[in-house]
């Protein structure tokens, strides 16, 4: 298990540089919500995968020999392909299996993978708890129509559920002007699977819960979900219209959810600015920013070359 801990740590180290980056192009205001939250996938690679593919031309790169070793898992017999795992800690002098430099190093991964191992599976306890929990207590909500549903026991609208995911609304909200513009949220929330990214950025969050950084990326990464959620349901709004999603947005700011995708949810003051200033992607803004993103993300996700 100290192992395992060892290249969890070296993971949650890239993670966070790389969610730093993430972080600096969140301060660009001309890169919309929709395209920063694709590139939250970025760090969630990071914290997950320990092996990537090698490149001269990669932040891994820059930093090899300063603060990180690269370390070779398979090259192909042509020498064509080389897939390396980048060694942050720099705590083992061989890798598989790994032997540390010292018996105290040893001694301190030990006991650190043992505190790891009961943080997160108390944690990961705790989330299915409330997860199911959570659907048992929507189970009496009555259909409404389609996948819209009502239930008193909620107090703002959301989609609820991962693989049948419901609208759940309040009665207030059924029964409002604002109703279409609601549903059309949290219909845009379903099409994107946000639930399912949502649990997934908790379930990361359980596994590198010693890492601070990886608390502040969940909670600006679910921030930036409704904010691109807004601007999904805004490209297929009139301008006309935005006001008054602006306003149906103040009316359902009530309630906070954790397993769901909120309506009324994240900063309302922030949407409500963004929503107010929101101006359509042509089409030569979204090639140059699909060919940013595919840049950004072999900048990040490449190792260091060997």
């Amino acid at each position: 298990m100290d192992g395992l801990f060892y290249w969890l740590l070296n993971m949650s180290i890239l993670g966070t540089l790389t969610g730093a980056v993430i972080l600096l192009l969140r301060t660009i205001k001309r890169i919309q919500r929709r395209w920063i939250v694709i590139l939250w996938g970025i760090p969630l690679l990071r914290f997950w995968l320990p092996v990537s593919i090698g490149g001269k031309y990669s932040l891994m790169s820059l930093l090899s020999g300063l603060t990180t070793k690269t370390v070779v898992v398979y090259q192909s017999p042509g020498r064509e392909t080389v897939y390396t795992a980048v060694n942050s800690v720099q705590a083992a002098s061989s890798y598989f299996p790994i032997t540390y430099r010292s018996n105290v190093l040893e001694d301190v991964f030990r006991w650190a993978a043992l505190v790891w191992a009961v943080g997160a599976a108390a944690l990961i306890l705790a989330l299915g708890i409330l997860y199911v929990s959570t659907l048992s207590e929507l189970r009496d909500a009555e259909r409404l129509r389609d996948k819209v549903y009502v239930s008193p026991k909620v107090t703002a609208p959301a989609v609820y559920g991962i693989l049948r995911p419901r609208i759940i609304l309040p009665a207030s909200a059924a029964a409002s002007e604002d109703l279409e513009l609601i549903v059309l949220h949290e219909g845009r929330h379903i099409r994107r699977g946000d639930n399912l990214w949502r649990m997934l950025a908790f379930f990361t969050a359980a596994i590198h819960w010693f890492n601070p950084a990886v608390w502040l990326f969940l909670k600006l990464f679910l921030s930036d979900a409704e904010i691109a959620c807004d601007e999904s349901v805004l490209s297929r709004l009139p301008a006309d219209d935005r006001k008054r999603y602006a306003h149906a947005l103040l009316n359902a700011r009530t309630g906070k959810t954790v397993f769901a995708s909120a309506f009324g949810g994240a900063k309302v003051r922030t949407r409500v600015e963004r929503i107010l200033s929101y101006r359509k992607m042509t089409l030569a803004s979204v090639c140059a920013f699909a060919l940013l993103a595919a840049a950004i993300a072999y900048f990040l996700l490449a190792n260091g070359a060997p």
